[in-house]
């Protein structure tokens, strides 16, 4: 009996052992995946401000702005790719838009940003674009990959259309949460006409024939949580000009706009609560299943070696004495 409970611990302590590595390197890549069809909104604002009044041509202070950024998945395009990709991809389609104190629209910059579902590579695809310019990605935008690490990534930036090093600056807390704090500047530099402009009438085209040029400079800062790879929190520090406009505003640079963007304190406790539910699962897949399924296929080795060492420990001799019968007959010795 003992020895065929110890076969079926063994058999238990197999497979939990067996599950604790499958969990994390098969389970993992195919659970942890950014769904195709999300669908998220963050509001921004720089408080205060400086913008460019387009009627009067002019730099002017104002109370705030305000930039609604949405993603929304494309289910059709990303089955689309997939085909031909050979694994899980997303396609997020992007809208950044700005609007100035009077809610009149500043700016709008639509993206299409493809990714593998579960690392956050980039995937290159037609349709890959920015402000309907194609691009080629290099590294990530708006999402780190699962179990991001202490180290330098590549961080696409849609202004210049271009990657560069964001810098791993330390670990902080922020709302409960330990997060991986990073940071990213980038200097001066001469970057495309939004297609869309404020004033109707005014195109790129138009803006090029003046012989103005658009300058951008940012320093732009995140708090990720390192398990989901999800921001909790995004700050920059934004600037934009316009050189060479002497000719038609009277100064050769003017501000088109300068403040510290901030994610508005709503939307920053709505995403650490997504964050805290979405880190569990992970979690759940790479250490703590794994962990307990091995420290419970140990248990149940050392319990099954116990039971047949058991089994196969000489008990005491139970058998019966042998019944005494008449003993030989005395010997006389002779008279």
């Amino acid at each position: 009996m003992r020895r065929r409970a110890s076969l079926v611990l063994l058999a238990f302590a197999v497979f939990f052992a067996a599950m604790a590595p499958t969990l994390r390197w098969y389970a993992f890549p195919r659970l942890a995946k950014i769904p195709p069809n999300q669908y998220q909104e963050t509001v921004l604002e720089a408080k205060p401000a400086t913008l460019l009044n387009y009627s009067t041509l002019k730099a002017e202070k104002v109370d705030s702005i305000t930039i609604i950024q949405t993603l929304k998945g494309n289910v059709e395009e990303s089955k689309r790719i997939e085909r031909d990709a050979g694994r899980d991809v997303v396609v997020w389609d992007s809208l950044s838009y700005v609007t100035g104190p009077d809610g009149k629209m500043v700016s709008k910059i639509p993206e299409r940003y493809i990714f593998d579902a579960h690392t956050q590579d980039p995937v290159h695809a037609t349709g890959e674009s920015v402000d309907g310019d194609p691009v080629r990605r290099e590294g990530i935008e708006f999402k780190w990959p699962f179990l991001t690490e202490k180290r330098d990534y590549q961080y696409f930036d849609a202004q210049t259309r271009t990657s560069a090093p964001i810098h791993y600056q330390g670990t902080r807390t922020f709302r409960g949460l330990e997060v991986y704090y990073f940071e990213q500047t980038i200097p001066w530099t001469q970057v495309p006409m939004p297609k869309t402009m404020p004033v109707k009438g005014i195109t790129p085209d138009v803006l090029a024939k003046t012989g103005l040029t658009r300058w951008y400079s940012t320093k732009r800062m995140f708090w990720i949580d390192p398990v989901t790879g999800a921001p909790v929190n995004g700050e920059e520090i934004h600037k934009e000009e316009l050189r060479n406009a002497r000719a038609l505003m009277g100064q050769d640079t003017i501000t088109v706009f300068e403040g510290h963007v901030k994610m508005r304190e709503d939307y920053i406790v709505s995403v650490v609560d997504l964050v805290k539910s979405n880190r569990l699962m992970v979690l759940m897949l790479v250490s703590y299943l794994p962990w307990t399924f091995t420290l419970l296929g140990l248990a149940l080795l050392a319990l099954s070696l116990w039971l047949e060492a058991r089994s196969r420990r000489p008990g005491p001799d139970t058998r019966p004495l042998r019944e005494a019968g008449p003993g030989p007959a005395p010997v006389t010795a002779p008279v």
